[in-house]
């Protein structure tokens, strides 16, 4: 039976029923939790260095009314790069590389932001929408190409996550049928494809991390202009 490069993409069911759901529960059974115990293990130790400074990181040029968005941000950025790392171990599914799922964190979150500037400071927020200094014959068009662009910024956030992912695991998966079918007939070029194949899976590691950590950062610079 041939299958599409694409039914990798297919969201898994059992008895008819999506299991998307526990795609996305299943990482927080990953990460460790806290104990009472006076020294953590190497891997607590990690993680716990790593989310604090994530979190220092992020919230650095932020005030302090945008610091109680800390565990919001952080956890999100947990969640993602987790689902985004296991989506690349053999016969596991990738729940980021559905748009519906990422328009689901983007659009909430982005409103959300969005809300608290017009609540907190509607003459600044109001303000983005029209650059300083604009001429006047100008202003009804550069008001509208902003509200435009403010509009798309949830739209590239899911799309740039959809979109990288699924072209990281497509090329995996091509150049992985080609080494399969070279094996037997080049031998020679087989190995040169399977050492591409090597440094392509080290490189989708990287933007696996890279694309979680560039949604939350966007995210939080939504948040500074409004907090």
């Amino acid at each position: 039976m041939n299958l599409s490069f694409f039914d990798q993409f297919l969201s898994p069911s059992l008895l008819g029923v999506p299991l998307i759901a526990l795609a996305i529960m299943i990482p927080w059974l990953v990460l460790q939790t806290p104990t009472n115990r006076w020294l953590n293990n190497r891997l607590m130790t990690l993680q716990s260095w790593f989310v604090n400074r994530f979190t220092y990181q992020l919230l650095q040029p932020m005030n302090l009314g945008g610091h109680k968005w800390a565990t919001i941000l952080t956890a999100l950025m947990l969640l993602l790069i987790t689902i985004n790392l296991l989506g690349l171990l053999p016969y596991t599914f990738t729940p980021t590389t559905q748009l519906s799922l990422n328009m689901a964190f983007a659009i909430p979150l982005w409103l959300t932001t969005v809300l608290i500037g017009m609540l907190n400071q509607p003459t600044i927020a109001l303000g983005h929408l029209l650059p300083e200094g604009t001429p006047t014959p100008l202003v009804p068009i550069l008001i509208i190409i902003e509200t435009i662009s403010l509009f798309i910024r949830p739209l590239a956030l899911g799309v740039r996550l959809t979109a990288n992912l699924t072209a990281g695991h497509l090329l995996m998966q091509l150049i992985a049928t080609a080494t399969f079918v070279l094996t037997t007939t080049l031998p020679s070029v087989a190995l040169l494809t399977s050492l591409i194949l090597l440094l392509l899976t080290v490189l989708e590691v990287a933007v696996a991390m890279i694309q979680a950590y560039v949604f939350v950062l966007l995210l939080s610079l939504y948040l500074q202009e409004n907090v």
